[in-house]
């Protein structure tokens, strides 16, 4: 901006005329979103991917109980008494006092950690896998915004366009240039493109609404009426099909990793399936106290019982094990082995869609690359350069309505085209980021 301002205020007054200048601009231009803003705004309040983080935690919270080791127990209790009156002056109530341990035996509290420890890996593998196809959920929402978006403004253009063809023939249909049938013809035209803009109005606006769902909330709660930012650049990198970098982008793959997180949870609860059929003895440590029979003497002095000196303190020892009828079925461990042959054959299948994908997708990148460098180097230029030479024939009356409406369908089709085009090639973009295990950029 530049200043003509008298010296003696020329510093203060331009100062002042930028400032104003600044904060005019900063009131009428709306705010700008971003396709990185809008993926950071998504990762932070998508509610899919929140339901998957506390996934993940409970798994954490699973490797602790896993570790836990069977509690002790402690009994008291009396072993015997001594229900008829007649023998009671030669019986004592023991009293008897233990504690039971459970030995666990086949390595079962290690099997549990390494099970629960995979299925946090596993957990975590989901949510990534989740993430992945939330990012790819999030760009091609953002991609059809900014594709209806510029669909609606190429069709309002030319409504534009037509409505002034209409005002010009009006013109020189009250000067007897044009008869009422060829005015009346372009203002049918003009309505039917009035109608197309107002479909296209519809679906912009629903592919702005549509953003929310990635979002987890109202895109106008969290952005208001911000503008997309809709300029993008695809990645220069990325479009061969070589065998290393096809294997590359196997291993960055978050749905062959979530596959070979799989297998290895199914394998450690084989193992674990295995310990358990293993039985556990327990031990019971106890320590019995009978008290001492104190003598009993008749009228003439007469023991008439059998005491004892001394009260009795003894140790007690016992094992029990179980007898393992229950184990004479296979039924757990044949369960695990079915699910870890599933998770086996499902990790084959995987990779091989997987393989076809990442093969696919370079091969849709090319091709849509090619298709959308044709349209913006060659075809979409032609194609406005006839539309123009169509209008100034037309206005000079060299050439007829119908080659101008001709025209400007061909036009309008090859720019829908190639916005379409511009889309594919987005979306492609970002599916051969991911696949490359990268942040998806636009």
């Amino acid at each position: 901006m530049r200043c003509s301002h008298p010296r003696w205020i020329g510093t203060l007054a331009c100062a002042a005329s930028v400032i104003f200048a600044a904060q005019t601009h900063a009131q009428t231009a709306p705010p700008q979103l971003g396709f990185a803003e809008y993926l950071r705004a998504v990762e932070a309040g998508n509610l899919d991917m929140q339901s998957q983080q506390q996934n993940v935690v409970s798994a954490r919270a699973g490797v602790s109980i896993a570790g836990v080791r069977p509690d002790p127990l402690m009994n008291f209790g009396v072993v015997s008494r001594e229900l008829r009156a007649a023998n009671r002056p030669n019986a004592s109530t023991p009293l008897t006092a233990g504690l039971a341990l459970t030995i666990e035996t086949a390595g079962k509290r290690g099997a549990r950690i390494r099970t629960a420890e995979s299925n946090v890996r596993l957990s975590q593998a989901a949510m990534d896998a989740a993430h992945d196809q939330l990012m790819l959920d999030a760009g091609a929402a953002f991609v059809e915004a900014c594709r209806s978006r510029e669909v609606l403004a190429r069709k309002q253009m030319s409504l534009r366009a037509l409505r002034e063809v209409v005002r010009a023939n009006q013109i020189r249909f009250e000067a007897g240039d044009i008869g009422q049938l060829e005015l009346r013809q372009s203002r049918v035209e003009a309505e039917r493109f009035a109608a197309d803009v107002s479909s296209a109005m519809a679906d912009a606006i629903g592919a702005r609404i549509g953003l929310a769902l990635p979002l987890g909330q109202p895109f106008e709660v969290v952005y208001g009426d911000a503008a997309l930012v809709c300029e993008f650049a695809a990645p220069s990198q990325g479009a061969e099909a070589d065998g290393e970098i096809t294997q590359a982008m196997l291993d960055q793959r978050r749905d062959v990793r979530a596959a070979e997180a799989a297998v290895d949870n199914a394998r450690d609860a084989t193992e674990l399936a295995r310990a358990n059929r293993w039985v556990d003895p327990v031990v019971n440590v106890g320590v019995t106290n009978t008290p001492r029979i104190s003598p009993v003497v008749d009228g003439g002095g007469n023991v008439t019982n059998s005491p004892t000196l001394q009260r009795s303190l003894a140790l007690g020892l016992t094992v029990t094990v179980p007898i393992p009828f229950s184990r004479l079925q296979h039924g757990e461990q044949t369960q695990a082995e079915a699910a870890l042959t599933q998770a086996q054959l499902q990790l084959t299948s995987v990779l091989l869609k997987a393989q076809a994908d990442v093969r696919a997708t370079q091969a849709r990148y090319r091709a849509v690359a090619d298709n959308e460098r044709h349209y913006r180097e060659q075809v979409q230029q032609d194609a406005e350069r006839v539309l123009e030479g169509a209008r100034i024939s037309y206005r000079k009356g060299a050439s007829s309505l119908l080659e101008l409406l001709n025209a400007q369908r061909t036009a309008d089709e090859i720019a829908l085209d190639h916005l379409q085009a511009q889309a594919d090639l987005a979306n492609a973009s970002l599916r051969l980021q991911l696949n490359a295990g990268m942040r998806p950029a636009l």
